[in-house]
């Protein structure tokens, strides 16, 4: 049987469902086609990288990867006629974009002689699979997480030992150079210095976090200076990793005695499991809030502060820090991605889905699924989410997750010199301690765009303002 594989957000040979069938099956033509959207996007340049990362495993299987542009129901019916394909296989995703691409494919009377099969999504269990006692999804993540532990995780397959196609190579696919994925992307060349996106590359990640994180991962994570977590987010958001083999390897782990107790890291795993799981059960979260008083919300107009927040110049060291970090590796810590998300809905009062937006293209790391449910945890506006009065002061969060100043001072250099307690909040330094330092604010580093204590009371004005309010 000859087979076209659609490759998408699961750029890797190991643990490939759609893969590993067709290739048992007979001949293999790779497929990806290129997103279509406006101009390239942080996540454009890890795909890149991807795309070249997989042509080069390819070629050594003894195939090629086709690169197409356009809708992907009609690129796959033109190419599976003129190549002849008896099948086109891809694995599944749960965000509603790609759905609609899928039943496109499954429903074309173009392809109805071709068998088109869907296979597992790059998920721990198929998102049906997990109800409530009465039938329904879950909403809280406790209950999930419960639920999930009393599953059977399915084991990853083996990649493909090699690939046989019936042609060479198809004459219309692009240069992966002419992709345009590197288009108009003006701060991309430093995400090289710090990123080595591709399968072989995630698990080399992976090893080193196993023998150097895993174990202290619990009481590490949240201190942004120190190497605490698994930077393992790009290559689960690409597809470069399975999230089924990256659990059981962490089991695997756990039974060798290199992390005994590997559950705060295991919980992480899940909580990317839940938010494809709610994607897939209430598909319009990334436009509407899960809780509908908040389509009462009064958020503000604020370009100005919004401005400030991207750039990191909000006057706060560790939400700059975290801002300019994003922007230098494309990527943000998880602690600090909390505090600068809870900064801008909850001090600024702008919309959660303007954050949502923002990440959107300046993650390398991006994933519609957690960006969207971590936005509405902190919002507040899902079922399964922090309080909207819990309202973290991000000069707290300073002086408890980078005591000594060691993030701020990279990422915000002009503070580097001031000591320790002036660093957290530089507008109450004496004057001759900013001076020593060499700091004039509002000049060499701005006074902050909204007060604290202010900003909390007009926070929890706004959420009182909601109370008990029904969609309509």
């Amino acid at each position: 049987m000859k087979t076209i594989v659609w490759f998408r957000n699961d750029l890797r040979l190991h643990d490939h469902p759609a893969l590993k069938e067709a290739s048992e099956c007979g001949e293999v033509l790779p497929v990806f086609i290129l997103p279509n959207h406006a101009s390239p996007t942080a996540s454009d340049w890890w795909l890149f990288e991807s795309l070249k990362s997989l042509q080069q495993q390819l070629l050594k299987l003894g195939s090629t990867l086709t690169i197409l542009k356009g809708e992907p129901s009609r690129v796959l019916s033109v190419l599976s006629k003129k190549t002849q394909a008896d099948a086109v296989f891809f694995n599944g995703q749960v965000d509603p974009v790609s759905r609609r691409e899928e039943m496109a494919l499954l429903e074309s009377e173009s392809l109805s002689e071709v068998n088109v099969r869907r296979f597992a999504p790059n998920m721990l269990l198929d998102p049906t699979l997990l109800k409530t006692g009465a039938g329904d999804p879950y909403k809280v993540f406790g209950a999930f997480w419960k639920s999930l532990q009393q599953q059977t995780i399915p084991w990853p397959i083996a990649a493909p030992a090699s690939l046989a196609s019936w042609i060479d190579e198809y004459p219309g696919t692009i240069p992966l150079e002419q992709s345009g994925l590197r288009d108009s992307i003006d701060w991309d060349t430093s995400f090289e210095k710090v990123w080595i996106p591709g399968e072989a590359a995630s698990f080399e990640q992976w090893a080193n976090f196993r023998d150097k994180g895993l174990k202290g991962y619990d009481t590490k994570r949240d201190f942004p200076a120190i190497n605490g977590t698994s930077r393992l987010s790009g290559f689960l958001a690409s597809g470069n990793m399975s999230i089924r083999a990256l659990w059981h390897a962490v089991k695997r782990a756990q039974e060798e005695g290199i992390a005994p107790q590997p559950e705060p890291f295991l919980r992480q795993l899940a909580w990317r499991e839940f938010s494809y799981y709610q994607l897939f059960h209430f598909p319009d979260i990334t436009e509407r809030p899960l809780r509908p008083e908040f389509l009462h919300f009064p958020w503000l107009e604020d370009p100005a502060g919004l401005t400030a927040w991207k750039k990191g110049k909000t006057g706060y060291p560790l939400v700059d820090a975290g801002m300019r970090e994003l922007w230098e590796t494309g990527t943000i810590h998880n602690r600090v991605r909390m505090v600068v998300a809870s900064f801008l809905v909850k001090h600024l009062l702008i919309d959660w889905r303007m954050g949502a937006v923002w990440f959107r293209e300046t993650l390398v790391d991006y994933d519609v699924a957690n960006n969207t449910l971590g936005w509405q945890w902190i919002a507040g506006s899902g079922f399964d989410a922090a309080p909207y009065f819990r309202i973290f002061n991000p000069t707290t969060q300073s002086k408890k997750f980078d005591k000594n100043g060691a993030y701020i001072r990279k990422w915000v250099p002009e503070l580097a010199a001031l000591p320790g307690a002036s660093l957290h909040e530089p507008h109450m330094a004496p004057e001759d301690v900013l001076t020593e330092a060499g700091v004039v604010l509002g000049e060499t580093y701005p006074l902050p765009i909204v007060d604290h204590t202010a900003a909390r009371a007009r926070a929890l004005d706004a959420y009182a303002h909601i109370k008990g309010k029904k969609e309509g």
